[in-house]
């Protein structure tokens, strides 16, 4: 069983801090309390000759990131920002507060709890890996720039106002979570893990199984998931149709889908430490899932430059011989594998 409760320094603050993963409870502070007699008994009886605190976080910890309940009240802009996460819909979606420009999903529906799990889509690299160069569009993104390619891709929607107070909260959100990440390091745990590759094509009639089986009485029997009591938005989101993400959305990738759901699905049973899907298992759901109809991406321009495209971009053209079917489906290693030859060949 994960343990709700990680003691850790935090380097802005400049002293150690609870990151707790659910809303404190009785308890929680109990345990809280014994921590702290605990770690501050051991610096009692050691001694650093440099005078540094030691972050005691291991470079094979996975990061965690600090939860809703641990932002200050007068920190309203962070609150909004987190707010809009978990509850997209309210402001964005079809009966949204402040515009009816989303499908109704919520940012959280892929990034877990708000952005901060390990291998949940999290926020920790978001500050320290933006503004960059962004070889899908091709142009240098800014983190606005990004959060409304989630706005017109995932959510199947149009962009926000950059300078709104909305999108100013969302950052403030994501710099109250990576401000303190060095620049040099990506944090062990953000994105998505890749998973090994199968030596054969990912099968959709197999994922069918693994979907009736597991995903279906949450995202219902034609993915259309589960409205909430409103119809503003879901309680489980849609994984196809006219209301899920459409083909130009990260998880449109069956790499991206399957390291997903492998660590996250299906929620909240499931976490990177105890999965309940295989492998294969969640390679075949994924290959399911996205052979369902949905919106297509209405952005034309994707990959100017077609030799930084990945090795499961479902959509042509490509600088290789391997055929459409292949680069969404597989096996990938032969893609793979030519794509790191024409790099050793000083090719783009």
């Amino acid at each position: 069983m994960r343990f709700p409760l990680h003691f850790v320094y935090h380097k802005r603050k400049k002293g150690f801090m609870l990151k707790f993963l659910k809303k404190p409870n009785g308890l929680l502070y109990v345990l809280t309390g014994i921590a702290v007699s605990i770690v501050f008994f051991l610096s009692s009886c050691s001694y650093n000759s440099n005078n540094e605190i030691k972050n005691y976080t291991t470079a094979e910890t996975p990061w965690y990131g600090w939860n809703k309940y641990q932002i200050k009240p007068e920190d309203s802009l962070v609150r909004l920002g987190h707010d809009l996460i978990e509850n997209t819909s309210y402001y964005f979606g079809p009966k949204g507060k402040i515009a009816p420009v989303s499908n109704g999903m919520n940012c959280q529906n892929c990034h877990m709890e708000g952005g901060i799990t390990p291998w949940g889509i999290n926020f920790s690299a978001v500050i320290m890996s933006y503004p960059r160069f962004n070889y899908r569009s091709g142009k240098m993104m800014s983190i606005s720039r990004r959060v409304n390619d989630c706005f017109e891709r995932s959510l199947n929607g149009i962009a926000i106002d950059t300078t709104s107070r909305e999108m100013q909260a969302i950052i403030a959100y994501m710099h109250w979570i990576g401000d303190d990440i060095p620049k040099d390091k990506k944090p062990l745990g953000s994105g998505i893990m890749q998973l090994p590759f199968l030596n054969r094509p990912a099968d959709s009639a197999k994922g069918r199984k693994v979907y009736v089986t597991i995903c279906q009485s949450c995202h219902a029997d034609h993915g259309q998931g589960q409205a909430n009591a409103d119809a503003s938005g879901y309680i489980f989101p849609p994984l196809w149709g006219e209301n899920s993400y459409n083909t130009g959305a990260g998880l449109y990738r069956i790499s991206n889908f399957a390291g997903f759901v492998k660590n996250n699905m299906p929620f909240p049973q499931s976490t990177y430490e105890h999965p309940k899907l295989t492998d294969e298992e969640a390679w075949d759901v994924a290959a399911f899932v996205n052979s369902q109809p949905r919106p297509q991406n209405k952005n034309k321009n994707d990959f100017p430059d077609i030799s930084k495209k990945l090795f499961d971009d479902p959509a042509g053209p490509y600088i290789d011989t391997f055929s459409e079917e292949q680069h969404k489906f597989g096996p990938f290693k032969p893609i793979k594998d030519a794509i790191e030859k024409n790099k050793n060949k000083g090719h783009p």
